[in-house]
């Protein structure tokens, strides 16, 4: 219950930052939301239609969720694309009102906090709601090398820099500083001041955990050998360090495949190293 209220409010937020400030302020800040913003822009340019901003985000996301489907599972993809429909409907159903007196430092303002709040909310549930999210997390599966990231990342640019050249640069430039503050604000909802979490395992079927952690969210485990002082009997204990956000979908692999196993979670003030920020950065 506790899930689905913070997906209902993260992505009414999300759709309040779409349609309250970047579709009126033409603020393209990447995703599938920003494209939909862009495709509005031109149809109004090119035609007497304006395609709705929720009527692209559902036709850009289909094909998106029939590839996931095939890459990242079904279970993932259902509770993902609830929250697509969420969002989508709220889209739909909060009107647009254009801004006469545009400003652009406090609609980057207001903007960034109310996505990044989103994002914040729905992320701490351990899913997205699709778009260039859930489209990295694929194509990180043809590209193991390159970290989920810095896939965002390109696609997002990839967008911002279609923004330029439909609306030009002074919009930009604030939707840039808006996806900064969005990320500052979503990043403290996840993590708060901290960078990251070690999250210790002690499960018979460690084995099964140690090897979803690996294969769904590519983070390394390592096994421990443990004895227990009471029991005297031998345990296999399992370390994996992690990001806030991964760490719900860390407790779900555990819970499915043995909930009586006991788990214990720090905080860990810097990683660095294979995944994370390289060392010395």
């Amino acid at each position: 219950m506790i899930r689905w209220f913070k997906i209902l409010i993260g992505t009414l937020c999300m759709a309040m930052a779409v349609n309250f400030v970047y579709e009126p302020m033409h603020m393209v800040t990447g995703g599938v939301s920003g494209t939909a913003i862009i495709i509005k822009g031109l149809s109004m340019n090119w035609s007497d239609f304006e395609i709705p901003v929720w009527m692209t985000n559902i036709l850009l996301n289909i094909p998106i969720f029939l590839w996931g489907y095939f890459v990242r599972g079904k279970r993932y993809l259902r509770v993902t694309f609830v929250a697509n429909l969420f969002f989508t409907l709220f889209l739909f159903c909060i009107p647009v009102i254009p801004i006469r007196q545009k400003d652009y430092f406090l609609a980057a303002l207001y903007g960034g906090i109310l996505n990044g709040t989103g994002l914040g909310l729905v992320f701490s549930t351990g899913y997205s709601t699709g778009g260039t999210d859930l489209l990295s997390s694929i194509l990180h599966k043809y590209m193991p090398q390159v970290p989920i990231a810095r896939i965002l990342f390109c696609l997002d640019a990839a967008v911002i820099a279609a923004g330029i050249f439909t609306f030009g640069s002074h919009s930009a430039a604030y939707a840039v500083f808006a996806v900064f503050l969005s990320s500052k604000v979503m990043d403290l909802i996840l993590t708060g001041v901290r960078a990251g979490k070690q999250i210790w395992i002690i499960s018979e079927e460690y084995q099964k955990i140690g090897s979803q952690i690996l294969e769904e969210l590519h983070r390394g485990v390592t096994s421990l050998d443990g004895r227990g002082v009471y029991s005297n009997r031998k345990k296999n204990v399992l370390v994996c360090l992690a990001s806030a956000r991964e760490i719900a979908r860390i407790l779900q692999i555990v819970e499915k495949n043995d909930d009586n196993a006991f788990v214990f979670i720090q905080d860990v003030k810097e990683i660095m190293g294979e995944g994370f920020v390289k060392i010395g950065k």
